[in-house]
């Protein structure tokens, strides 16, 4: 984060917004550039990200599934642009720990005790460490005990839109995102990389709310896509997983996705389609009618 910081002082927050008097190096400084970066960041790539995902590749057609609730869009957004201030705050303390030398970041690929192989060492350790500690993290936020406190909102949005990926309970929303936080703290990682795996993050995160159910058939049983991540909002118990089906394979939650059997919300609204009972009284209606009572129920 501190590469973020250094342009943005040097460009903007040095010369317009901070006086001279003040130091780069201060602690409050610091703390203060990182909120504002940190939310400012968040919302760009949030809705940037999503709105692009949302106008050129999610398939508007599931909004005519009984499940998609009166209005989700607008939701989605809300709840997401309310909690990513709040989410904001710890993982602030993080980048701050990082910028003031805390962490196993690096600038040089020679610093790297495995020079540029290190490098792609790195990338696949990031990503199979974060995937095995959100598969725990997302499988600990659906116990019982914890569910209604956290994560329950984030399942109000059955058949989810790119918008509903970072639609979160600010705590939900922060324990699933510490993994990526704390690697750095326990193996080292060149800066550029980590800022680099941190928007692809936030892309997988898009992309698999975005009702893009294709898969290579090669690749269906080893990652966890858009269609995987359906199934996990429809059945609750299954596909926890990030990014691969590994954990999910060896803890016992794995679900082959419904979509890729020709049982998926696609079929099912060419089924309602078919027996004309789209757009009356009947299924959509009673099914949005408990939508909007678990929506309310959250609100409240």
């Amino acid at each position: 984060m501190d590469l973020v910081l250094n342009v943005a002082d040097h460009y903007v927050l040095t010369p317009y917004v901070y006086p001279a008097s003040w130091s780069e190096d201060g602690a409050l400084r610091q703390i203060l550039s990182l909120l504002v970066l940190t939310n400012l960041g968040a919302a760009v790539l949030y809705l940037g990200l999503g709105a692009i995902s949302y106008y050129l590749i999610f398939d508007h057609t599931l909004k005519e599934h009984p499940h998609f609730l009166e209005n989700q869009v607008q939701r989605e957004i809300k709840y997401a642009m309310t909690s990513l201030p709040c989410i904001s705050v710890p993982t602030v303390a993080l980048f701050f720990a990082e910028v003031r030398g805390y962490s196993k970041l690096y600038d040089s690929v020679y610093e790297s005790p495995l020079g540029w192989s290190g490098l792609f060492v790195s990338m696949i350790s990031f990503l199979f460490f974060t995937d095995m500690c959100i598969y725990w993290i997302h499988r600990f936020l659906h116990h019982k005990l914890i569910y209604k406190l956290f994560h329950k909102p984030h399942h109000i949005w059955k058949i989810p839109t790119p918008f509903a990926s970072h639609a979160f309970h600010p705590v939900d929303g922060f324990l699933q995102g510490l993994p990526y936080h704390i690697y750095p703290f326990l193996f080292p990682l060149h800066k550029v990389l980590y800022l680099a795996l941190y928007i692809l993050v936030n892309i997988w995160t898009i992309s698999i709310h975005d009702g893009d159910y294709r898969v290579p058939s090669i690749l269906t049983s080893v990652i966890n896509g858009a269609a995987h991540h359906t199934d996990h909002h429809l059945f609750f118990d299954y596909n926890y997983g990030q990014y691969f089906t590994l954990w999910d394979r060896l803890g016992g939650s794995y679900r082959h996705p419904s979509a890729l059997m020709g049982k998926g919300p696609h079929d099912q609204i060419r089924k309602l389609r078919e027996e004309g009972r789209l757009g009356e009284d009947g299924v959509k209606a009673k099914v949005n009618g408990y939508a909007r009572r678990e929506v309310m129920r959250k609100e409240e």
